[in-house]
């Protein structure tokens, strides 16, 4: 499975709707801009968590291309911070997010989302990591004031998303390409120096869908690989979008490593 990240501004007829979303969506806390501490995670085979939640549970293996965000989340797992934290933003056909430190035991009237663990991690955002369904993400901060798209230390979105046309991923595909970034040709989705969809991300986005509005804008870090339905589960429940989206009853995590 490969990935992406892309900026969403000019989503032709869905724009009004995921500008509005992910102006919600991607924040990191505000003033955290001290950097992390990474820690050095050496493993023969991708490293394994699993997510809990009262619909049950989802493994999702994290990616070694993507080691700071890697290393950064592992340790989190492994001091419990995601513990009890609940999905406070939930969007369906979009995305589920969590991560926010302040989420935890919070009362109903809480507006969540503007938490988390006082630093920022640099972005690993890369053309061979795309926003399938299942993918794993960072959240951020805007590009008005992060223009570098460092992410959250802590805040990340599982996607949900839905299926694409050819001549909507054709669009996106376009926009990318046009940019001012060059990439490296020995990776998929890349020619000559510039991004495009391979068949297998066309038949992926067009099956089991996605967000790929957001490739080349957030950095993905893994995938889900088992229990894929759940996320769907978390996407359905209701929701208040007077508090950003989140949940009428708690969705609550547990996060362990596998491996």
């Amino acid at each position: 499975m490969k990935k992406l990240q892309m900026r969403f501004q000019s989503c032709s007829t869905f724009a009004s709707f995921f500008l509005a979303v992910i102006s919600l969506l991607l924040m990191s806390a505000s003033g955290c801009e001290r950097e992390m501490t990474t820690m050095s995670v050496t493993n023969q085979e991708p490293v394994r968590v699993e997510i809990e939640t009262k619909f049950g549970s989802m493994i999702v293996q994290l990616s070694d291309s993507t080691p700071q965000h890697r290393d950064n989340f592992l340790k989190l797992v492994e001091e419990q911070f995601y513990d009890s934290l609940i999905f406070h933003r939930v969007i369906r056909e979009f995305m589920v997010q969590g991560g926010d430190p302040q989420s935890k035991g919070a009362p109903a009237s809480a507006r969540l989302g503007s938490g988390g663990p006082g630093y920022t991690v640099e972005a690993e955002i890369r053309p061979d990591l795309l926003h399938f369904k299942g993918a794993l993400s960072a959240a951020r901060q805007g590009d008005n004031v992060n223009p570098t798209r460092r992410s959250s230390g802590s805040q990340f979105y599982l996607v949900q998303g839905r299926p694409f046309s050819d001549s909507e991923m054709s669009g996106i595909e376009g926009r990318i390409a046009n940019s001012t970034v060059e990439y490296d040709n020995d990776l998929d989705n890349v020619e000559n120096g510039q991004f495009v969809y391979s068949e297998e991300a066309r038949s992926m986005y067009k099956t089991v869908g996605g967000t790929p509005f957001l490739d080349m804008q957030y950095t993905v870090f893994g995938y889900v690989i088992e229990g894929l339905d759940l996320i769907d589960s978390i996407a359905a429940v209701p929701t208040d979008r007077r508090r950003g989206d989140r949940p009428l009853d708690d969705v609550v995590m547990k996060v362990k490593r596998l491996n």
